[in-house]
């Protein structure tokens, strides 16, 4: 099954590490409206950004209004010189448009102008010389008023407000009950090979009197929102609820359980890596050749995600090293491009992601810079038609162990924008 949700647009950025990973704009246009829900990076210098709901690395950013769970926001800029770096806050709309008819007051308590960034640290004995940034939200200067979708936006001070980065969270007020189910009883015609979503809302306290109107719905899997499913028409309406039961936007493709590996020693090799090497300026990291997997074969993943770490789990932030990690899938040459894809990519399809395809070994390689760390990562393929689907070579399975959110927005009659009143997250098995 192939879902053609999105159009996108890239624009060429540099491979030097030492000059920064350049993460450029990529847009989405989605069946809901026009906005970008992925965090991203702006500046040549700035990598390694993580957006992490309080320690919960393996899940999307979604935090409880008023709850005791941060926003932990962090990132590196690739020099050893001071920015004073400052963030304002915007509250979006379901579709991550801006919230035109609110005041920064509406949705922010404390100060929304003039926050900086002043929690910093140098990295130490490092090859690639970076400095370290954190931020946490609620802080003593700002906290969150209302639900929703929200992005950060950092920004140079000290450069004529360079925008650096966007930041992508959400923050929801559980107001709504939402029954979620995996089955693999899908169409006769695509059987073995995905995953149905079955998912029941009770509106509780929340007075619903327009659903078509006033709520939106978003289901998507592994946190991904370029193949989510928006606003898919339930099969039953009723006084106090919805229920979708064998909603045909509703089915996935299982893929197959996500490629791993760690580069936590830069000496030695760990999990998932064939070798290491130093080439008298920088490290490189090799990964394992992928072979084909016709098979299913259960494997415990991340699901995309990745964590920063070394072998001492010891100063990760800034103690950890930068290296070059080459990628190589063996593969037939397809129709389309192979790209690279997982929590750290903040699914950009940019020209740093895309394998390149050696015609004399017959495989699709790349070679990206990253932090050391535990990733996870799947290779994607996007079609000559715009379509998003998994590498023909590397299996669809019903089988895979997947993750599914749901989100449900409401804005009722006084409300001036949408409010994420509902959230619940799904692990298959």
């Amino acid at each position: 099954m192939h879902r053609q949700r999105t159009n996108w647009k890239t624009i060429s950025p540099s491979d030097k590490m030492k000059r920064g990973l350049v993460i450029l704009t990529f847009l989405f246009s989605l069946a809901m409206g026009v906005g970008a829900q992925n965090s991203e990076i702006h500046a040549p210098r700035i990598a390694t950004l993580q957006v992490v709901a309080g320690n919960d690395w393996l899940s999307p950013p979604v935090v409880e209004l008023n709850g005791s769970v941060p926003i932990n926001i962090s990132f590196d800029d690739l020099t050893h010189e001071y920015h004073r770096y400052v963030y304002t806050l915007e509250h979006c709309e379901a579709d991550w448009t801006t919230s035109e008819a609110l005041f920064e007051s509406d949705y922010i308590e404390g100060f929304y102008e003039g926050n900086t960034i002043d929690d910093y640290e140098e990295s130490a004995n490092t090859n690639v010389l970076y400095t370290h940034y954190r931020l946490q939200l609620p802080n003593g200067r700002m906290s969150i008023k209302m639900s929703g979708n929200y992005k950060l936006h950092v920004f140079d001070e000290n450069n004529d407000n360079e925008p650096i980065l966007t930041a992508c969270f959400m923050v929801v007020e559980q107001r709504m009950n939402i029954g979620l189910a995996m089955t693999t009883n899908t169409d006769a015609d695509i059987r073995g090979r995905h995953q149905q979503i079955e998912m029941e809302v009770a509106y509780g306290d929340v007075d619903v009197t327009r659903p078509d109107d006033q709520l939106h719905t978003v289901v998507m899997q592994n946190g991904h929102w370029f193949d989510a499913a928006y606003n898919a028409q339930p099969q039953f309406t009723m006084a106090q609820g919805l229920k979708w039961s064998h909603c045909r936007d509703f089915i996935f493709n299982g893929g197959n359980e996500y490629r791993r590996f760690e580069t936590l020693d830069v000496d030695h090799t760990t999990l998932g890596l064939e070798a290491m090497r130093w080439d008298g300026n920088d490290y490189h990291a090799f990964v394992w050749t992928d072979d084909p997997r016709p098979n299913y074969v259960y494997e415990q993943d991340a699901n995309g995600a990745f964590y920063i770490r070394n072998s001492n789990n010891c100063e990760n932030d800034t103690m950890t090293e930068y290296l070059f990690v080459h990628f190589r899938m063996k593969a037939p040459r397809m129709n389309g491009d192979i790209y690279l894809n997982g929590t750290w990519t903040h699914d950009q399809f940019l020209p740093r992601y895309r394998m390149e395809y050696n015609e004399q070994e017959q495989q699709y390689e790349a070679v990206v810079p990253l932090k050391q760390g535990y990733y996870s990562y799947q290779y994607l393929l996007l079609t000559d038609e715009g379509s998003i689907e998994p590498v023909p070579t590397e299996g669809n399975f019903y089988q895979t162990e997947n993750r599914y959110q749901a989100l449900i927005y409401f804005k009722g009659p006084a409300d001036r924008t949408d409010r994420l009143v509902g959230y619940r997250q799904l692990i298959s098995k």
